[in-house]
């Protein structure tokens, strides 16, 4: 049985190659030892066949394994506190980088013909970011990406405050926006965060994607 394994940025510049193929690999767990390349850096994702999978996962003939290294920089955080934009593209700033792209999203007055009084945030925290971290580990397999922030309120957030705030920096701008775009439609869509839309005369909890 043979797989192909692929390395990215500074595990491709480790190892000195991109690509290799490998014979009697049973389980993603035996992909890094067989490489041979030193300790198994802290926070590695595997991908197989495009899709996560843990060490356990069962690997068979001509399969793709992506070795995903940690996030090159900026943070992933669910926080109490009031949203920075500067903050979040400080932790992206890089020299290597020609564009920085940026998302702010903000509570508005006017939510399906209700008006909106606040909003109410709760997440799974600890798994929220964890997902943040994998939604940016895919993006960086897929683009040209220098970092990736993301921050996103909990607890009550007024009108006009921001929820989220998102950095992306790139050596090129097609790069820095379509990444930017993809990383908050799929925060919104695989994120354990939730949403309780108060308005004039009730309230109601909104799912993730709202």
């Amino acid at each position: 049985m043979k797989v192909k394994v692929r390395l990215f940025a500074g595990l491709r510049e480790r190892a000195g190659y991109a690509e290799r193929e490998l014979s009697g690999v049973e389980r993603v767990a035996d992909i890094w030892p067989a490489l041979g390349i030193g300790d198994e850096p802290d926070g590695l994702l595997y991908a197989v066949n495009r899709t996560y999978a843990d060490g356990e996962s069962k690997l068979a003939d001509g399969d793709e394994v992506a070795l995903i290294p940690p996030v090159s920089g900026g943070s992933f955080r669910v926080a109490k506190e009031p949203l920075s934009l500067d903050a979040v593209v400080e932790e992206v700033s890089d020299e290597s980088a020609g564009a920085v792209a940026s998302f702010l999203g903000t509570v508005r007055r006017e939510s399906r013909g209700r008006k909106v009084l606040y909003l109410e945030y709760e997440a799974y925290a600890e798994m929220a970011e964890d997902v943040m971290a994998q939604i940016a580990a895919d993006l960086e397999q897929r683009y040209d990406l220098r970092a990736i922030a993301m921050h996103h309120r909990v607890g009550r957030v007024e009108i006009g405050e921001a929820s989220v705030a998102i950095a992306v920096s790139a050596a090129h701008r097609q790069d820095a926006l379509a990444a930017c775009k993809e990383a908050i439609d799929t925060l919104k869509q695989t994120v354990p965060l939730w949403k309780k839309e108060v308005y004039e005369g009730g309230e109601e909890w909104l799912g993730r994607g709202s």
